[in-house]
C-alpha cells in the first residue's frame, strides 16, 4: 500500500472536495420490466423467432460483416456460413440475456470476458447513474480518474501510475509507444492478440512497414522467443506477452522473458485485459507474482463499462508525458465510476475465488455431459476463469451450438467461456442439462 494513503497525503497534495449531493436516481435505476411492458415490439414472455432472424439482416444491410464487434459477428458467434442463431439482444441482467426475438438465454460468453459481476448489476449500475447525472464529462478531468487510479496503484502489484483509455487495442498500443518512447528504440517482440490496430496485425488496408518492426512468437515457446529477441538485438523495446493463452505460462517463459529484456534494456509488458480482475483483481502478475514493467487491464476491470488503462512503473510511464496519447472520452466519469462498483465488489467478497470455483463447476457440468453422452471428438480446455470447448471439426462445433441454443444456453464457439458471478446454482444446473441433451443429440445424429 502506497505510504500516502497509510498516512492521509502529504501537506502539498489536494485536498479532495466534499462531495456533492448525490441524484436521486431510484426511477432511472428501474428496469422497465413490468409485466406485460412491450420493449422492442416484443411483449415479455412472448417469442418471435423470426424477428431474431429480421434483426441479423437489418444489422446485415447496414453494418459491414453484421456486428461492430468481430467477435460478434454471426460467423464468428455460430461459425461460417451458418444461419441459425439470435444476434442481437435487448436486456441484459446477470447471466441471461434476452434477444430481440424475445428468447432469454444463459450466457457463458460474458461479453467476451468483459462482465466478472453479471450484467446490470445494481451496485455498478447505480454508481453509473449517479456519475452520469452529475456530468459525465467536461473541458476538465474528473476527481474520479485521480481516486480510481490511486486505487488501482494499490491493487496492480507493477502499478505506480496510471492512464486511462477507452479499449484494450488503445491500451496495449499506448503500452507499445510508452515503451518505445522510454527506450527509443522500435522492436516489439509479441505473443498473443493485441487488438485491431496495425502494427499487432496484418491483412488488407494494412501496410507491410506499420508492422515491420513486430516479431511474432508462439505462447511459451522460449526457443523462438530468444530467437526473435537475438533477431531484434539492440533494437528491441519490448516484449509483449499475453500471461493466458488457453493455459498458465510456464515459469521458465517468463524467466526467460524477463531475463531477455534486462539484458538488452527493453521493457516487459503484458496485456491482461482478459486476466485482470479475473484470475485476480491485479490479474496473472498478482496470482503467479511476477511482475512485468507495464500492463495493460480492462474488461472485467469495469464490468463491461468501456474503459481500459496502461499501468506501470512510474520510472517508464513517465515516458507517457514525452509522446502523444490521448482520448477525449478516456477519463469520462460513468466509466470511472463502474470501476468504483467493482472495486466495491472485490472489497466486500473474494470475487477471484469465486470465479474459479464457478468455472471449475461450469466445467465439471460440461465434462459430465462429455461423458454421459459418449461424445468423441470434443474436450474441455483453458483453466476454470476462461475455458473452451474444443471440437474436432466446425460442423460438429456449429451443431452443438445450435443444439444447445434450443436449450436456451449460449456457448462460446472457441476460446473463452467466462464464469461470472451471476452464475448460481440453478443456472449451473441448466448448462449441464442443456449440454447434455446437446451431446445426446450429436451422437445420435452422428451415428444416425
Amino acid at each position: 500500500m502506497r505510504l500516502s494513503r497509510l498516512f492521509g497525503g502529504r501537506q502539498d497534495e489536494p485536498q479532495k472536495p466534499e462531495e456533492p449531493e448525490q441524484p436521486d436516481v431510484e426511477a432511472v435505476a428501474d428496469d422497465g420490466a413490468g409485466d406485460g411492458e412491450e420493449y422492442d415490439g416484443v411483449p415479455e414472455g412472448d417469442v418471435d423467432a423470426d424477428l431474431d432472424q429480421q434483426w441479423r439482416g437489418r444489422a446485415a444491410d447496414v453494418i459491414p460483416g453484421g456486428a461492430s464487434t468481430g467477435s460478434k459477428r454471426p460467423d464468428a458467434l455460430y461459425g461460417e456460413g451458418t444461419t441459425f442463431g439470435p444476434t442481437h439482444y435487448t436486456r441484459a441482467s446477470g447471466c441471461h440475456v434476452t434477444t430481440a426475438g424475445g428468447r432469454t438465454l444463459i450466457d457463458c460468453t460474458m461479453a467476451l470476458g468483459s462482465v466478472a459481476i453479471g450484467y446490470a448489476d445494481d451496485t455498478i449500475t447505480r454508481a453509473v447513474l449517479n456519475a452520469a447525472a452529475l456530468g459525465n464529462v467536461a473541458g476538465l478531468s474528473h476527481t474520479s480518474e485521480v481516486d480510481i487510479a490511486d486505487r488501482l496503484c494499490d491493487i496492480i502489484p507493477c502499478a505506480e501510475q496510471v492512464r486511462f483509455l477507452k479499449s484494450g487495442a488503445e491500451a496495449v498500443s499506448a503500452a507499445v509507444r510508452i515503451a518505445r518512447t522510454y527506450t527509443g528504440k522500435n522492436k516489439i517482440v509479441g505473443s498473443g492478440y493485441f487488438g485491431w490496430h496495425d502494427w499487432a496485425n496484418e491483412g488488407p488496408g494494412i501496410p507491410a512497414g506499420a508492422r515491420a518492426d513486430v516479431l511474432r512468437v508462439p505462447f511459451d515457446d522460449i526457443v523462438a522467443l530468444e530467437r526473435a529477441c537475438q533477431q531484434a538485438g539492440s533494437e528491441l523495446a519490448a516484449i509483449l506477452i499475453e500471461p493466458v493463452v488457453e493455459k498458465l505460462p510456464s515459469k521458465e517463459w517468463l524467466e526467460a522473458a524477463r531475463r531477455l529484456c534486462d539484458a538488452q534494456g527493453a521493457v516487459l509488458v503484458f496485456d491482461e485485459m482478459k486476466t485482470g480482475f479475473r484470475l485476480r483483481p491485479g490479474g496473472y502478475q498478482e496470482y503467479g507474482s511476477f511482475e512485468p514493467d507495464l500492463a495493460a487491464f480492462g474488461k472485467a476491470m469495469a464490468n463491461g463499462f468501456p474503459i481500459a488503462a496502461v499501468v506501470g512503473r512510474a520510472a517508464v510511464m513517465e515516458a507517457a508525458a514525452n509522446t502523444w496519447i490521448s482520448s477525449t472520452l478516456a477519463g469520462e466519469a460513468t466509466a470511472l465510476a463502474a470501476i468504483a462498483g467493482v472495486l466495491e465488489w472485490h472489497e466486500k467478497t473474494e470475487v477471484c475465488d469465486t470465479l474459479w470455483r464457478t468455472g471449475e463447476e461450469m466445467i465439471g457440468a460440461v465434462q459430465r455431459a462429455i461423458a454421459a453422452s459418449g461424445a468423441e471428438g470434443v474436450s474441455v480446455e483453458g483453466i476454470a476463469p476462461m475455458w473452451f470447448l474444443k471440437f474436432d471439426t466446425p460442423e460438429r462445433e456449429s451443431r452443438f451450438l445450435e443444439l444447445a441454443l434450443d436449450q436456451d444456453v449460449l456457448f462460446k464457439r472457441g476460446a473463452y467461456n467466462y464464469a461470472a458471478i451471476a452464475h448460481e446454482e440453478q443456472t449451473l444446473i441448466d448448462i449441464e442439462h442443456a449440454a447434455s441433451s446437446a451431446f445426446v443429440q450429436l451422437v445420435e445424429e452422428t451415428q444416425s
